[in-house]
């Protein structure tokens, strides 16, 4: 089946161990106080994460969870020194299209288990045999059942390469790229660092970094333009704390998240809530069990840390696009209305082949998790007629 033996079976087992600790870590929880505040505001509320708490010790099952995951077919692999773990599942159709779906922060490679199924059977689930995808989720390096890097330096560019040498020794030298958050850096990295090898590259998120380099020779920037501009200050000043935090002191911030589970649980659940298409809790439109699922793949594998210093490896290598310089590849963009900040078509187009764009109806950051079926079908849509090329 592959090039290389280099390539092995992969089942999730966590040790009985590792869930006996976490229950009592939970039960042991020492609580913080909290002001009056409109909830959310200041973070999870408290009587949010005591809830969160009991279900987690009485009506969450991570057995059910590892043996729904492990229907999936999930193997690692080793790439310049890393095991990097990855889910392959085959298209069923005349000609399946290879596809690479990357995850982002915070969440895992479980974002994409509800539409894997969408990709690779689409005429099981309403659609057409001919628009089946080969899929291949990695799980980035640092995150999940991946390999946490043990010197400085991982970021977008370089899981880039490691991607082209994951397909290349499952054997397929051209394929489709998608991706949200850190996904779409990697994807994007990806149709820039090898666009010979990308027939498509398909975003549900466009990072505020992706600004096209402007010159006097280039078109002024529109007032529509400007008004984005100007909602990405606001949303760095209120929202972006996140990031500074673990692009520069990850480590102190990872202290916290390695020996408390609500604390983690905190931290990855509040931007569940302020970044998907909820009004009063996350689980408006996102399952509680596949947060808790997210939760504790990052706790079992002890990767808060190895995940947030990914923003301090992009940080110290930053996106930037020189003056003229395109992505080659065709590009398809969806846009979510509770995404965040996304910039209007013709700021995208100045550097971006794009080729297709749609505007979707519901939805936020997570759109593989929220919305699997509207994003599915938008990617079979985009990538029908690249299928002929």
């Amino acid at each position: 089946m592959y090039q290389e033996q280099n390539v092995r079976p992969f089942t999730i087992e966590i040790d009985q161990l590792v869930l006996d600790d976490v229950r009592h870590r939970l039960q042991a929880t020492r609580w913080t106080d909290e002001v009056e505040a409109e909830p959310w505001h200041y973070g999870p509320p408290l009587a949010y994460m005591r809830r969160v708490a009991e279900y987690w010790l009485h009506d969450f099952h991570w057995r059910a969870q590892e043996a729904a995951l492990n229907r999936l077919h999930h193997f690692q692999t080793d790439i310049d020194g890393l095991p990097i773990h990855f889910v392959h599942e085959e298209g069923v159709g005349p000609e399946p299209l290879p596809l690479i779906l990357t995850h982002g922060w915070p969440g895992s490679f479980i974002e994409m288990r509800h539409i894997i199924p969408l990709l690779t059977d689409p005429a099981a689930h309403g659609g057409r045999a001919e628009d089946a995808f080969t899929v291949v989720v990695p799980s980035l390096p640092g995150y999940g059942f991946s390999g946490r890097p043990t010197q400085p330096g991982m970021d977008y560019s370089v899981t880039a390469d490691m991607w082209v040498t994951l397909m290349a020794r499952l054997g397929y030298d051209r394929f489709g790229a998608q991706g949200g958050d850190w996904g779409s850096w990697v994807s994007t990295a990806l149709a820039r660092q090898h666009p010979e090898r990308i027939i498509g590259l398909h975003l549900n998120y466009l990072s505020t970094r992706f600004r096209p380099a402007t010159s006097a020779s280039d078109a002024p920037v529109t007032d529509e333009e400007q008004a984005y501009l100007d909602r990405v200050a606001r949303w760095s000043e209120e929202e972006g704390a996140y990031i500074a935090i673990q692009a520069t002191k990850p480590l102190t911030l990872a202290y916290g998240l390695t020996d408390s589970p609500i604390g983690l649980a905190a931290w990855l659940i509040e931007k569940f809530k302020a970044w998907s298409d909820s009004d009063t809790s996350p689980e408006d439109a996102i399952a509680i069990d596949d947060i808790l699922t997210d939760v504790m793949i990052y706790w079992a594998t002890n990767t808060a840390h190895s995940a947030a210093r990914f923003y301090s490896g992009s940080r110290e290598n930053p996106f930037h696009l020189k003056p003229g310089e395109r992505i080659v590849p065709p590009c398809g963009v969806v846009t979510l209305p509770r995404e965040l900040p996304t910039p209007p078509r013709s700021w995208v187009e100045r550097a971006f082949n794009i080729v297709h764009w749609t505007d979707l109806p519901r939805g936020g950051h997570f759109a593989a998790l929220e919305q699997p079926e509207l994003l599915a079908a938008d990617i079979r849509d985009f990538f029908r007629p690249l299928r002929m090329q």
